[in-house]
């Protein structure tokens, strides 16, 4: 059922963009769940601007918390109206799983126009949190496992080159108009690739930090001056692979004291080693991208960097 705009005359309302920074959704978002699905109706001014009522903005946040539940957006519309304390459906046709069978089967046969619509749609259906967690991460480390067994050096230096253009648009763009700390982004020294990395800076970027991301390795010796030149608030290491011992255990927190700012890890590293992480000096801030990437703000407060 669509919801309809109905809002007696002396309601408040809320310009997209106030939205968008109260629920975190950006305005793409806002606009696809509208006319894609219906999912919320803004009133308009003469001019077609849209406005949101205090309803709208609760609306939203239930869409929210149905995606954050594993729901895709195609059955949200359905569940809105109903008791909050609801049960989870299970996911139909046109869930995540096919929508993971479908982008990873797009990678695989290097279909770069179907590749694009496919990355453009997930951004603008999806918070990039949801996106991430739901959709990216998962092909990512299937694809990964994959490529442990049969590498595809093809496939995967198309789909980094695919992912590098793309998030490094996004970022140009974002950093110069975001005021937020920066992160100063590393890739490991075994990850074969920067996969990890890009989607850690697409997450980054998306909640307000300007990023730099260096998709090649850094030696370590090299981050404090790194850190002084870019003025970076933290350090972000992320891999998809284990690292060896040497780097975890010695390499990382030696590295992590020579500099004034936090350095963190994150990404399939830091859920591999988890346990292998015994220096405090280094922060594990997890496999889960979107968690880890909330998990910076706490720590730069912390730090006295914020």
């Amino acid at each position: 059922m669509s919801h309809k705009a109905t809002h007696p005359p002396d309601t408040p309302l809320y310009p997209i963009r106030e939205v968008s920074r109260l629920t975190g959704v950006n305005s793409v978002t806002l606009r696809a769940w509208e006319r894609r699905y219906g999912l919320i109706r803004p009133q308009r001014t003469p001019k077609g601007h849209r406005l949101y009522a205090q309803d709208d903005i609760t609306r939203v946040e239930r869409i929210l918390q149905w995606l954050n539940r594993g729901v895709p957006v195609s059955q949200v519309g359905d569940l809105l109206d109903q008791p909050e304390k609801v049960e989870t459906p299970t996911p139909a046709s046109g869930d995540w799983e096919s929508q993971r069978e479908q982008l990873q089967s797009t990678i695989e046969a290097l279909n770069l126009p179907k590749l694009e619509s496919l990355y453009y749609q997930s951004l603008s259906l999806y918070p990039v949190s949801v996106a991430i967690n739901e959709l990216w991460q998962p092909v990512i480390l299937s694809l990964e496992a994959q490529w442990a067994r049969t590498p595809d050096i093809l496939v995967r230096r198309t789909l980094e080159a695919f992912l590098r253009s793309q998030v490094g648009i996004r970022l140009h763009y974002a950093n110069q108009t975001t005021r937020g700390p920066l992160i100063l982004l590393n890739v490991m020294p075994d990850d074969p690739g920067p996969l990890w990395v890009l989607m850690a800076a697409l997450m980054a970027s998306e909640q307000g930090y300007r990023v730099q991301m260096l998709d090649h390795n850094l030696p370590l010796e090299d981050l404090p001056q790194a850190v002084a030149r870019l003025h970076s608030s933290m350090v972000l290491l992320a891999s998809g692979q284990k690292e060896s011992d040497s780097y975890i255990r010695d390499a990382l927190p030696n590295a992590a004291k020579t500099l004034n700012v936090p350095l963190g890890v994150c990404g399939e590293v830091a859920r591999l080693r988890e346990h292998a992480f015994t220096d405090d000096s280094v922060h594990v801030l997890g496999g889960d991208l979107p968690q880890a990437i909330s998990r910076l703000r706490p720590l730069l407060r912390d730090s006295g960097v914020l």
